[in-house]
């Protein structure tokens, strides 16, 4: 996999991780415990006391995030995220694009786009396919 990491400075050094596994790992030493789980309009997880929570898009920050491309196929693309909550936790969250990504609401479509400008779709069912 080729990775393309986010332009954040504060965090660049020659010693970056490769591999998404090796990126996770850096992350969950730098505090990214939670494991966030995509749904159509919200962020999911679940804390250690078995508490279910969702976050919105307003609820959540993303830090920063790596760009990972597939060898064999570069459509193959899954981004990881460093995300923070409002409310202080932080975790990691994998999203594969392309043909694999899930249907999500436009809110959170915008959410999580990495590029400088936002998608906006027009659909009447708030889904996008």
């Amino acid at each position: 996999m080729s990775q393309e990491k986010s332009n954040n400075p504060e965090h660049q050094d020659t010693n970056e991780p490769d591999t998404l596994i090796e990126t996770l790992e850096e992350l969950k030493k730098r505090g990214y415990t939670y494991d966030f789980n995509l749904t159509a309009h919200s962020l999911e997880l679940q804390k250690e006391d078995g508490i279910r929570l969702n976050l919105s898009p307003e609820d959540f920050n993303i830090v920063e995030f790596f760009r990972f491309e597939g060898m064999s196929n570069p459509s193959d693309t899954s981004i990881l995220y460093a995300i923070e909550s409002c409310d202080g936790l932080k975790g990691t969250l994998v999203s594969s694009y392309g043909v694999y990504a899930d249907a999500m609401s436009n809110e959170m479509i915008q959410k999580l786009d990495t590029r400088s400008s936002l998608i906006v779709h027009h659909e009447d069912d708030d889904m996008a396919h």
